[in-house]
C-alpha cells in the first residue's frame, strides 16, 4: 500500500467535503488562510493561520467597516480588501474573522464558522473569550482537525470527541502530570462509516430525545398598524441521548406552511418530499435539525405592539416621550424578558421619564436608553413617558430614533407549528420524549418611526 492511501486511511475528509478537481487547482490558494477571533472591544485575542503567517493588520479593514456600521450585527459579512476578502460572522460577543485569499462561496465559509462556533459551544458550555482563553490548547487542537490545509476536513462533534477529548478537571490534571495531551490514540468509528455523525456503541441509563423549536419574528407595519411584511425564521435544534442505533421519524401536524427548509445531512430528504415527514438516525448529543422560514403573511402573527409618540419641538430645546408595550395576538402566552433599547439622536442632553413598570437608564455619553420592562400583563400595561433635553442651540433632530425590543414568549411557536409525534425503530427499549416551543422577537420596524424588535 502506498504512503498516500496511508494518509488517506488516517485522516479521510468527513461531512464537509470539496471537488477533488477544485481542491487541486487551489492547492496554493486555500480556502481560509487565517482565523482571527476578536472582542467587542476591538481585540484580537486569538489567531490561528494555516501555513503562512497573514499580519494582523489585515483586521483594520474590517475595524473601519465595524466603526461604520450602526450596531454589531450591520457589519457587512464580507468585505473586500486589496490582497484579501475578509468574511466573518457575529456570535457571542465574538466576532470570528477569516481571511480569504482567493474567490470562494461565502455562505461556505460562513457556514464553516458557524460549526467552529458550535463546537466551542459543546466542548466548553459556553463560547465566550474567557472559555476560549482558559482552553486555548485545545481550541488550536480542535482548529487543527477541523481545516486541514485550508479545507473543512471534520466538522462533526462525535468525530471530534473522539479526536479531541473535551477538557475536564480529572483529564487536566492527568495530562499535567503526564504531559500527555487530549488527543485520541485511535481512529473515530464514525469517520469510516457511511453514517459519520453518529458514533458505534452508544450507550445510556436513561435514553432520551428532546427537540427545541425556536422562532424569531421579521415585521414591518405601517403607521396605521398594519403588517406590510412579516416572516418568521425558525429552528429545530435537537438533544438526542439515544443507546444503540436508533432510527426516528418525526411528524408535524401542518408541515406545508415551512418554506426554505434547510436540513442536517441524517434526515432523508426523499422522505421528506414525499411525505413531509423526517426521518432520520440522528447524531449522538446537541444538534440542529432543521431551519426554515415561513413567509406567509397570513400565517405570521404580530405578538407584541408598540404605541409611540416621540416628538422634538421647533425652537426649543425639549421633546416629549411616550411609549407603550403591550400584548397582541399571543394566544394566552406571556410575554416576558421585554428590554427596550432606544439610540436617541446625538443633540439629547438628558431625559427625565417615569416608568410605570420596570427600570430605566440613560446614558449621556452613548445616548442609549435602556427600559427593562420584565413581563406584560394585559390588565396594566407598561408605558414609559417624559421630557427630553436637548443641548442648547442644537437643531432639531431630522428623524425619530429607532427602537430595539426584545422580547420571549415560552411554550409558544407563533407559526402555529406543532409536533405531532416522534416514532423509533430499530430499537426495542421505550425512549423520554419531550418538545419546547419558544417565540422570540427578530427585527420589527415600524415605518415612520422605524421601530425595530431585536
Amino acid at each position: 500500500m502506498s504512503q498516500d492511501c496511508i494518509i488517506l486511511l488516517t485522516r479521510p475528509p468527513v461531512c464537509i467535503t470539496t471537488d477533488a478537481a477544485y481542491r487541486t487547482e487551489h492547492q496554493n490558494k486555500k480556502m481560509i488562510h487565517s482565523l482571527f477571533l476578536i472582542n467587542c472591544s476591538g481585540d484580537i485575542f486569538l489567531e490561528k493561520h494555516w501555513k503562512s503567517v497573514v499580519s494582523q493588520s489585515v483586521c483594520d479593514y474590517f475595524f473601519e467597516a465595524q466603526e461604520k456600521a450602526v450596531d454589531v450585527e450591520n457589519v457587512p459579512p464580507v468585505i473586500s480588501t486589496p490582497h484579501h476578502y475578509l468574511i466573518s460572522i457575529y456570535r457571542d460577543k465574538i466576532f470570528f474573522v477569516s481571511v480569504i485569499q482567493t474567490e470562494v462561496p461565502p455562505l461556505f465559509v460562513i457556514e464553516f464558522l458557524h460549526r467552529v462556533a458550535d463546537t466551542f459551544q459543546d466542548y466548553f458550555g459556553e463560547c465566550s473569550e474567557t472559555a476560549i482563553k482558559d482552553n486555548v490548547v485545545i481550541v488550536y487542537e480542535l482548529l487543527e482537525e477541523m481545516l486541514d490545509n485550508g479545507f473543512p476536513l471534520a466538522t462533526e462533534s462525535n468525530i471530534l470527541k473522539e479526536l479531541i477529548k473535551p477538557p475536564t478537571i480529572l483529564r487536566s490534571v492527568v495530562n499535567s502530570i503526564t504531559g500527555s495531551s487530549n488527543v485520541g490514540d485511535t481512529l473515530p468509528t464514525g469517520q469510516l462509516s457511511n453514517i459519520p455523525w453518529r458514533r458505534a456503541g452508544v450507550k445510556y441509563t436513561n435514553n432520551e430525545a428532546y427537540f427545541d423549536v425556536i422562532e424569531e419574528i421579521d415585521a414591518i407595519i405601517d403607521k396605521s398598524g398594519s403588517t406590510v411584511f412579516a416572516e418568521i425564521q425558525g429552528v429545530i435544534d435537537s438533544c438526542i441521548k439515544l443507546s444503540g442505533m436508533p432510527d426516528l421519524s418525526l411528524s408535524f401536524m401542518n408541515p406545508r406552511l415551512l418554506d426554505d427548509v434547510s436540513f442536517h445531512p441524517c434526515i432523508r430528504f426523499k422522505r421528506w418530499e414525499s411525505e413531509r415527514v423526517l426521518s432520520f438516525i440522528p447524531p449522538d448529543g446537541n444538534f440542529r435539525l432543521i431551519s426554515y422560514r415561513v413567509s406567509s403573511q397570513n400565517l405570521v402573527a404580530i405578538p407584541v405592539y408598540v404605541k409611540h409618540m416621540i416628538s422634538f419641538k421647533e425652537n426649543s430645546s425639549s421633546g416629549r416621550f411616550d411609549v407603550t408595550i403591550g400584548p397582541k395576538q399571543n394566544m394566552g402566552k406571556t410575554v416576558e424578558g421585554v428590554v427596550m433599547t432606544v439610540h436617541m439622536p446625538k443633540a439629547v442632553l438628558n431625559m427625565n421619564l417615569t416608568a410605570s413598570q420596570g427600570s430605566y437608564t440613560f446614558d449621556p455619553v452613548t445616548k442609549v436608553l435602556t427600559w427593562d420592562v420584565g413581563k406584560i400583563t394585559p390588565q396594566k400595561l407598561p408605558n414609559l413617558k417624559g421630557i427630553v433635553n436637548l443641548q442648547s442651540g442644537a437643531p432639531k433632530p431630522e428623524e425619530n430614533p429607532s427602537l430595539n425590543i426584545q422580547f420571549k414568549i415560552q411554550q409558544l411557536a407563533i407559526s402555529g407549528l406543532k409536533v405531532n409525534r416522534l416514532d423509533m425503530y430499530g430499537e426495542k427499549y421505550k425512549p423520554f420524549k419531550g418538545v419546547k416551543y419558544i417565540t422570540k422577537a427578530g427585527k420589527f420596524q415600524s415605518l415612520g418611526s422605524r421601530i425595530v424588535l431585536g
